[in-house]
């Protein structure tokens, strides 16, 4: 199907395929990408400024120039305790946790600070503070408590999925809901301290191990096998990425507490 010449302004695409489209002399000012998957994308002839990208990069060549590792070193600059995050062993993995909670303790007691009201007020359309807590439960009841021991629906009603999940057959998504910071906090204690009690015990040869597939539920994520060691990885990926989040948010909120 082409578009040419035609006016899409304001136009709303969403769970829509556009893997091999081809976008020529097109105005994308003022547009909007949230969870989009543009691996292999060539760009040429492009006027880029003002432009703000936060994800997972790989190599990204701008200019004819790798500025992946650039953006490697001074991340790990920024933030020292970064490089902790991609563990290698059970003691790399259980000192990653470890800052994780420590650093997450920090975040927390900002939040305190905050009038309560405002950690259920979203920034530029992100979740609000709750809701990251929210969906960091969701994210450890998935695949540490599904994946890897193995709990078939092992979901709280304020589990909150990523928005572009589709609504699945019994995985909660109320996003009217506001639970105190104190309810939701309950429940990461409760899940941290999960994480905490399986990485105690973990050695080699589980970490390079497949987890053992659920029975096939047509819940989430999909009954089959994972490799433990990235199933870890990715929720300390999953922390270590939503607490800069949380933490560039209370930012915000704390300019807004004082406007």
């Amino acid at each position: 199907m082409d578009f040419i010449g035609q006016d899409l302004s304001g136009s709303s695409f969403e769970r829509v395929k556009l893997g091999g489209a081809t976008f020529r002399a097109v105005s994308m000012q003022d547009t909007v990408f949230r969870g989009v998957w543009m691996n292999r994308v060539v760009m040429r002839g492009v006027e880029m400024a003002d432009v703000d990208i936060h994800g997972e990069i790989g190599k990204l060549t701008v200019n004819g120039v790798d500025i992946g590792p650039y953006v490697e070193a001074e991340l790990n600059r920024r933030h020292p305790e970064r490089a902790k995050m991609r563990p290698t062993d059970p003691d790399g993995f259980r000192e990653a946790w470890a800052t994780l909670e420590r650093l997450w303790d920090g975040t927390v007691a900002r939040a305190r600070g905050l009038d309560p009201e405002l950690l259920h007020e979203s920034v530029d359309g992100e979740w609000s503070f709750i809701e990251t807590l929210r969906h960091l439960v969701f994210a450890t009841d998935a695949w540490i408590r599904r994946v890897i021991q193995g709990d078939l629906a092992p979901w709280h009603p304020l589990d909150l999925p990523w928005d572009e999940m589709r609504d699945t057959p019994g995985i909660p998504r109320d996003r009217a809901a506001r639970p105190s910071l104190d309810e939701v906090l309950e429940l990461r204690h409760d899940r941290m301290a999960g994480v905490r009690a399986l990485l105690a015990g973990i050695t080699e040869e589980q970490l390079a191990s497949d987890t053992v597939p659920v029975a096939d539920t047509g819940g989430w994520p999909e009954a089959q096998a994972y490799p433990l060691g990235e199933v870890v990885l990715g929720i300390i990926n999953e922390e270590w990425e939503h607490r800069l989040y949380a933490e560039r948010d209370l930012d915000a909120l704390v300019k807004r507490a004082g406007s």
